[in-house]
């Protein structure tokens, strides 16, 4: 992986993670936080959209959908974890 892939890949966690945190209300967790939950999300989505026969497409775009889909679901994991 180059440099410039990586640095994509930050940006993309980056972004996922702090739409994922929008969108699940109680969760700021600041940059670092917001890309380690966006890789992690992303990696949660590329394991679970092919078992289910989901495909979003290509792209940049499609990819912080889809690393942002994986985010949420990690969040509120997170949140139901905490609230047991």
């Amino acid at each position: 992986m180059g440099t410039e892939s990586l640095l994509v890949f930050i940006i993309i966690g980056a972004i996922a993670g702090w739409l994922a945190g929008l969108i699940v209300k109680g969760f700021g967790l600041g940059l670092v936080g917001n890309i380690v939950v966006g890789i992690v999300g992303a990696l949660i989505a590329g394991w679970l959209f092919p078992r289910l026969g989901f495909a979003i497409g290509g792209g940049i775009f499609a990819s912080i959908i889809h690393a942002t889909i994986g985010a949420v679901i990690l969040l509120v994991l997170i949140k139901l974890v905490k609230q047991a």
